[in-house]
This record gives structure tokens, C-alpha cells and sequence, in this order.
């Protein structure tokens, strides 16, 4: 009869306990949730100090739960908010770099024009004095053509080489033979013998070859720094799809409904998620990776064989030794022109000489290292292109590891997989790994991608980097892909010299386009627009020629 008793007694002590239990395990606090949700800047009204049964959740495990509907639709919220911060803060440097060293490209090409123009005006004052001054804007357009096509404005190089060359061979002669006169067929004729004399030496040839290829490197290398600069900015902006959003708010806030706020997901869960959830931007990385190399590849001819500060500064040099080369070889020039193109008709205008030719022809005394004008931000080119080159090694393949940084292990996920949440509870996750990339995510356990539709943005600045790399392939060679040599008849667009890396430093191609994305410079091409039409009226061209070859016409006079 006792141990009847005592087996009863024990029995009813089972069943209360058991019922204390489930009494607990249905209804556990909710105070650690309220607080985290208190601290995500939420409102308390409403939450549950209890857990309630999960019905209702369309997102998180149905089963007991401290998460009513309005929870988690804010939770939904919180976390599309959540990944598009850590998208836009993972991207932060590399965006940063591209908005930086573009502006320090532009204000050191830019700055750098402006420099040597200045130094070649101040050469040119202290030897001609105000015979150059009243006459120096053509020196003024030859500069403010080559700034324009650096800027993006519509400039051949080639032919404005060309034509300023041009101009000067026929201003110089008619002042040399000014006992002459010449119609406008014979000036056309004298042009026609431009390359066969050589008037000016070799200086127009190499410096043609030389500008060329170094504007052409230069201003593509600042336009790939700006379609980096806004393919990055763009990209970063993701697009979340509502699929992402449920897959977000199951791995960041579902242990919150749990009751387990503080645990992380576990990392190869994350990473599910992650590829899921930046698929598209991970096809990016292809083209990204091709254009990232060919941005390199331009750095390269930068810092070596196109180098635009060793063309530019001693640009002014170089202009002096071409017009001394013609005073030097005037009478052979002259012979030749009337041998070819006839003799002309007598003007009946006499000569006389003038005592100015010494000034003319005293030799130009270049600026010491020390007297030379400091370029933009006090640095040059070689440690600007270092410092570039190191940065763009750094963003390749950036976009298919972004969700490796995104779920670092400690930052965001749980290093312990034991001890993460495995997006129902807490434990190991088993499923692996998917691909990075769009087609892979067809088997993604965590995130629905419809595979058949890509998104529209990315497929459009998959095509802005391929537009990019291919002009930047051709700046490589020497090549201005909108512009061929007018000496290649017959071939497509873009071909040029095809300089490769065992280029020699004289080949001769040309080129410009319009710029590739908007560079907001319609202001600078405006005003550089209307600088340059001086260039065609003549005028200002004409007394500048006067200027600079009246020594010449002296010096005959003494030769006579």
C-alpha cells in the first residue's frame, strides 16, 4: 500500500514538472529581444514580453515566436536598409579611389598644359619681346586645341598638327620672297611640298608622333578613371529583389523571433545569401577584371614611352629649333619651292633690312629644373601612376569577392559553426556553397534568382567597361579609335600604327572623339570652342608668322 502510494506521488511529481516545463518552453521572456529591437531605434508598443505562437510569420519559422507581423515587416525593412550600408561601405575605398586619383589626373594633365604654356610664353617674351606679345595667339590656339581634345572637345590632333605647321611654312616663305606675289594656288602648291622639303626638320614629324600618342594615353586613361569612378558608384547602388529581402531578414533577423538576438548566421550560410543577393554584380567582374588590366597597361605607356610630361614641357624647345631650322634653310627651301610650283610674279615690293635680326635669332634659354613651374598638387607623373597603379591591383575582382568581405567571419558571421544560426536554429549548415554568378544561383538553397532575367543596370555598365577597355586597348598602340591616319585608305576605323611593346618612339597616328560618359566639361568646351575658331579666321595668325619671320626676311637681305 506505501509503495502504491509513493509510485502515485512520484507520478503526480512527473506530471507537474513536465508541465512547469512546457509551461516555460511556450511561453520564454522576450526581454533580450526587446531590447535589441528597442536598439535598432524601434518602438516597444506592441512587442510581445512573451513568446506567442508564430502563425502569423510569413518569413521566419512558424513555431513560437517574439515577432508579431508589424515586427516583421519592419525587420524586412531593416535589413534590405542593413545590406545596402554594407554594399555601399564595402565598396567605399575602391569608389573613393577612382573619385580621387581622377581628380588628381585631371588637375595634374590640366595644370600641366597650363605650365608649359606659360614657360613657352615667357621664352618667347624674353626673345621676341612685344613683337610676340602682340602676335602670340597663335601659340595661344595651338594650346587651347590640345586642351580641348584633353577635355573631350571634337579635336583631330593629327590634322591640327598638321594645318598649324602648315601655316606657319606659308606665312614664313611669303615673308622670305616678300619681293613675290603669290595667289592662293601657289601658297596651296607650297603646302604640297610640306613633307618633300622639310622645312621645319624633323621637329613637326617626331612632335606629332610624340603629342599623339602621349594626349591620347592621357585623356583616355582620365576618361577610364571616370567610367570606373561611375561604374562603381552605379553598382553599388544595388538593386534588392524582394526574393533577397526574405532570404536578408531570415539570416539577420529571424533569431530575433526565436529569442535569440545576439547569435550570428553561420558563414557559409551568409555566403548563400551573399551570391544569391549579389549575383548580377558578380557577372560584372569579367569585364571588370579585362577593363582593370587595361587601365594598368595604359599606366604603363604613361610612366614610359607616352609619357605627356616629357612631351609637353620642352614643347616650347621644340617649337624654337623648328623655326631656326627654316631661318637656317630658307634660300634652299625657296629654290626648291620655285623649281616645283614655278616662278611667281614680282610684287614690286622691295626689302629692306631691319635691325631686329639678332633678337630673333638669339637661341631660347630653357628653364632650369629649379625655375620651372611646380605641376598640380607639387608631385609628377611617375608617382601619380605608382600610386594608381597599386590602387586598380587592388579593386580586380572586387565584385565576385564582395560577399567574402561582406561575410568575414567575426564581422558579420559566427566563427564557431557549431554555434551559429543555420537560418531555422541554432547549429551546423549543412547545404554548400553555390557559385558566384547568375546562372549558378539556379540551385541556391537560401535565395529564389530568377536566372532569366539579368538586371537591365548592370548588363549596361558590362557594356560601358567593355566600350571602355576596347578604347583604352587601342590608346595602348598609339591609337585614337574614333580617328584613323589619313595615310591608312581603306581601313576600318581604330586602325593605326599598331605599336606594341617593342614600339619604337616615332610612329605617327592621330585621333579624338567626344568623351564616353558625361565628364562635366560643357562649360571648358564652350569657351575652348570659341578660342579655337581664331584658329580658321587667320588674322591673328597671319601677324603672329609676320612676327616671328621678319629676322628671316632681314637676314636675306644680308645674304643678298
Amino acid at each position: 500500500m506505501y509503495a502504491m502510494w509513493k509510485l502515485q506521488v512520484a507520478l503526480c511529481t512527473l506530471s507537474m514538472l513536465s508541465l512547469s516545463s512546457g509551461g516555460e518552453s511556450k511561453a520564454r521572456s522576450c526581454s533580450e529581444v526587446r531590447q535589441a529591437y528597442n536598439a535598432k531605434g524601434f518602438s516597444l508598443v506592441n512587442v510581445p514580453h512573451q513568446e506567442i505562437s508564430g502563425e502569423h510569420l510569413r518569413v521566419c519559422p512558424q513555431g513560437y515566436t517574439c515577432c508579431t507581423s508589424e515586427m516583421e515587416d519592419k525587420l524586412n525593412q531593416q535589413s534590405k536598409l542593413e545590406f545596402e550600408s554594407v554594399v555601399d561601405e564595402s565598396s567605399h575605398n575602391m569608389r573613393t579611389t577612382f573619385v580621387s586619383r581622377h581628380k588628381k589626373f585631371d588637375e595634374f594633365f590640366l595644370e600641366l598644359l597650363d605650365n608649359s604654356e606659360k614657360s613657352l610664353n615667357s621664352m618667347f617674351t624674353r626673345t621676341y619681346g612685344k613683337l610676340y606679345k602682340q602676335n602670340s595667339e597663335v601659340f595661344q590656339d595651338l594650346f587651347t586645341e590640345l586642351k580641348r581634345y584633353y577635355t573631350g572637345g571634337n579635336v583631330n590632333l593629327e590634322e591640327m598638327l598638321n594645318d598649324f605647321w602648315s601655316r606657319l611654312l606659308e606665312r614664313m616663305f611669303q615673308l622670305l620672297n616678300s619681293q613675290y606675289h603669290f595667289t592662293d594656288d601657289y601658297l596651296e602648291c607650297v603646302s604640297k611640298y610640306t613633307d618633300q622639303l622639310k622645312p621645319f626638320g624633323d621637329v613637326p614629324r617626331k612632335l606629332k608622333a610624340q603629342v599623339t600618342r602621349a594626349f591620347i594615353a592621357a585623356r583616355t586613361f582620365v576618361q577610364g578613371l571616370m567610367v570606373g569612378r561611375e561604374v562603381a558608384n552605379r553598382v553599388a547602388k544595388v538593386n534588392v529583389a524582394p526574393a533577397c529581402v526574405r532570404a536578408l531578414t531570415k539570416m539577420l533577423y529571424c533569431p530575433y523571433c526565436r529569442s535569440m538576438p545576439g547569435l550570428k548566421p553561420c558563414h557559409n550560410y551568409c555566403h548563400n545569401v551573399m551570391r544569391g543577393c549579389l549575383a548580377n554584380q558578380a557577372d560584372l567582374d569579367p569585364e571588370w577584371n579585362l577593363f582593370i588590366d587595361a587601365m594598368l597597361q595604359v599606366a604603363d605607356r604613361l610612366d614610359g614611352p607616352f609619357n605627356i610630361e616629357a612631351v609637353i614641357e620642352p614643347i616650347d624647345i621644340k617649337i624654337s629649333d623648328a623655326i631656326m631650322t627654316m631661318q637656317d634653310n630658307s634660300m634652299q627651301v625657296s629654290a626648291k619651292v620655285f623649281q616645283g610650283c614655278g616662278q611667281p610674279k614680282p610684287s614690286g615690293v622691295g626689302r629692306s633690312a631691319r635691325g631686329i635680326s639678332d633678337v630673333f635669332n638669339a637661341r631660347f634659354r630653357p628653364y632650369t629644373p629649379e625655375e620651372r613651374p611646380t605641376t598640380a598638387a607639387r608631385t609628377s607623373l611617375d608617382r601619380l601612376v605608382t600610386d594608381i597603379k597599386e590602387k586598380l591591383k587592388e579593386s580586380r575582382r572586387f565584385w565576385s569577392n564582395l560577399p567574402d568581405d561582406i561575410c568575414a567571419k567575426g564581422k558579420l558571421t559566427e566563427s564557431d559553426e557549431e554555434q551559429c544560426w543555420n537560418s531555422h536554429t541554432k547549429g551546423r549548415y549543412f547545404p554548400e556553397v553555390v557559385k558566384e554568378g547568375l546562372t549558378n544561383q539556379v540551385n541556391n538553397p537560401e535565395v529564389d534568382v530568377d536566372i532569366t532575367r539579368p538586371d537591365t543596370l548592370i548588363r549596361q555598365q558590362i557594356m560601358a567597361l567593355r566600350v571602355m577597355t576596347n578604347k583604352l586597348k587601342n590608346a595602348y598602340n598609339g591609337n585614337d579609335i574614333y580617328f584613323q591616319d589619313s595615310s591608312d585608305e581603306g581601313s576600318s576605323s581604330g586602325s593605326g600604327s599598331g605599336c606594341s611593346d617593342g614600339c619604337t618612339t616615332e610612329f605617327v597616328f592621330v585621333g579624338t572623339e567626344a568623351p564616353v560618359i558625361g565628364a562635366d566639361r560643357s562649360d571648358e568646351r564652350a569657351a575652348a570652342a570659341a578660342a579655337g575658331k581664331s584658329l580658321s579666321h587667320g588674322p591673328s595668325l597671319l601677324l603672329v608668322m609676320a612676327a616671328l619671320t621678319l629676322p628671316l626676311w632681314a637676314m636675306q637681305t644680308r645674304w643678298r
